[in-house]
């Protein structure tokens, strides 16, 4: 994996470009963990009431038996960013979720009070930034400290 070490464009900002360079793994862990901690967070609760979860699905105009599918995508899709196993697919299926989750759960727009407009306004654009996050996840792949590179190196 190659990552763009050159230094910055203008000389005068290439100062943090060798910290950049040799922290590399360090901060695609620390990353990682993040991301995927707040799906290992609110997927945990939902796996032992998932019928509960499905109750709230039609409203939103998805079917009930999509809970079975997000739930688990949810918590354990948050466990392999964390622990850096398949990167890149989980991704792929983590931005797939996220889209789903953000435009059928967070419509700020369609609430009319201020309070709760504000709170799924709040929500919708974390998920947008989120999906930044996955972006630059697929592109640089889990790093060095990852379960992809162990396989990796026994394969």
């Amino acid at each position: 994996m190659t990552f763009d070490n050159r230094p910055s464009s203008y000389p005068a900002l290439s100062c943090v470009d060798g910290i950049a360079a040799s922290t590399t793994d360090a901060v695609l862990l620390i990353s990682r963990i993040m991301l995927g901690f707040i799906f290992v967070k609110s997927g945990y609760g939902k796996l032992f009431d998932i019928g509960a979860v499905a109750a709230g699905f039609p409203p939103r105009g998805i079917p009930a038996f999509m809970a079975y599918i997000s739930v688990p995508v949810e918590f354990f899709g948050g466990l392999a960013l964390i622990l850096g196993v398949a990167t890149r697919y989980v991704v792929i299926v983590m931005v797939g979720f996220l889209l789903v989750a953000t435009f059928s759960s967070h419509r700020y727009w369609e609430f009319a009070d201020a309070v709760q407009r504000r709170n799924q306004d709040t929500s919708f654009w974390k998920n947008i930034s989120m999906l930044g996050g996955f972006g630059f996840l697929f592109v640089t792949g889990a790093g060095r400290w990852s379960i992809d590179t162990l396989l990796r190196k026994r394969g």
